[in-house]
């Protein structure tokens, strides 16, 4: 049993006739690094609000199938009762911070579960020292640059203790050193808090080394669900380039080699490997 089960989900938005998710069933294991990608408007965003309840509470709409979270039925559990097991930000994160101060803003959502004095500032304390933003404490969070925002925005999460950690696009208004800084610090956090960690993106570069599982979605569906160099095969080439994700640039120069007839042993998934690979391929 996973951590997040979805079972037949099918679901559309109040007011429209298309299905955003069409029939998706799937297991997210505890303790999972999950990318979840593909084309604008594929669904991704959409399955990501089912994970933490606000569909169908707060968009309403037509839910079919059953979403359940840490043993929890989303259909029939409370928002409030759900932020504890999963925590989500959103791709502006400017658009989700809007305390007076960093301090304030990652004690919010204690203050609504009437956390005690004591153990809000030891739990404040604690995520501003594992975040590195001890300094910004009193800063007021439009003052930030992006990445000090999202990371704001990521210990206002965390200080909750969630078993599940949700992004959605963190790094689409981050620039590259920023963006690789902080799929870096997710990692980190995966593995010290022990946490599940989904993330939906576009730039795949960072990601493909260190997941654990890629889900690339269009139309509504699953397409691949799986181990990432699976579904980066060569055999599944032509395919991944039809549905218009952002391939990671090594493997696309994977492709054009194998292409023109040299036959590398595995799918690359940094630069290194690719050099590692085609060493033997010219020893040979």
């Amino acid at each position: 049993m996973g951590i997040i089960e979805v079972h037949g989900l099918s679901y559309r938005y109040p007011n429209t006739s298309n299905y955003v998710l069409n029939d998706i069933s799937l297991n997210i294991n505890e303790g999972e690094f999950v990318v979840i990608t593909g084309p604008s408007g594929c669904g991704k965003t959409t399955l990501c609000r089912c994970f933490n309840g606000l569909i169908p509470h707060f968009y309403g709409g037509e839910f079919i199938g059953e979403v359940i979270v840490d043993g929890l039925s989303v259909r029939n559990t409370p928002t409030n009762i759900l932020s504890q097991r999963v925590g989500m930000v959103f791709q502006d994160p400017e658009s989700q911070l809007f305390s007076l101060s960093v301090e304030r803003e990652i004690a919010f959502g204690l203050e609504n579960l009437s956390v005690s004095r004591d153990e809000m500032i030891h739990r404040i304390n604690e995520i501003l020292d594992l975040m590195g933003i001890k300094h910004l404490r009193h800063r007021a969070p439009y003052e930030l640059s992006g990445g000090e925002q999202q990371k704001v925005a990521l210990a206002a999460c965390l200080v909750m203790k969630p078993k599940v950690l949700v992004l959605d696009e963190p790094t689409s208004h981050l620039d590259p050193v920023s963006a690789l800084s902080l799929i870096n610090l997710l990692n980190d956090l995966k593995n010290k808090l022990k946490l599940t960690v989904i993330i939906v993106e576009h730039r795949l570069e960072a990601l493909a080394p260190i997941s654990d599982r890629f889900i690339i979605m269009d139309n509504g569906k699953i397409v691949f669900d799986g181990d990432v160099r699976k579904i980066f095969s060569f055999s599944n080439a032509n395919i991944i380039k039809s549905i218009g994700i952002g391939i990671p640039k090594v493997i696309s120069l994977y492709y054009e080699l194998m292409e023109n007839g040299l036959v590398i042993r595995d799918v690359p998934l940094t630069p290194s490997m690719l050099r590692e690979y085609l060493m033997e391929v010219f020893k040979g």
